[in-house]
């Protein structure tokens, strides 16, 4: 599933415009973004919990040219499932 059938889904469901349903999946896609930006964790009761975490900056190897290559540090987005979301798989 992408986000077009998400958008699609939430038209369906909500007898809502293709339209309306985009700007509603972006408005919460958008606001989990900014709660990550600014608290450096969302967490969505029954859902789960995505958290802002920091990766430090270390030395690996180039696996073509077998050569030493430094990652710089960088932020990325963790997701934990909530037991809701668990069991209902």
């Amino acid at each position: 599933m992408n986000k077009t059938d998400i958008v699609e889904s939430v038209a369906n469901e909500l007898k809502l415009s293709k339209v309306e349903a985009q700007r509603a999946v972006d408005t919460v896609l958008g606001s989990i973004q900014n709660g990550l930006k600014a608290d450096a964790k969302v967490a969505i009761s029954g859902f789960g919990t995505f958290t802002r975490k920091t990766r430090a900056a270390r030395t690996g190897i180039n696996p073509f040219t077998k050569k030493e290559q430094e990652f710089p540090a960088s932020v990325t987005c963790g997701f934990k499932p909530a037991q809701g979301l668990k069991d209902g798989l």
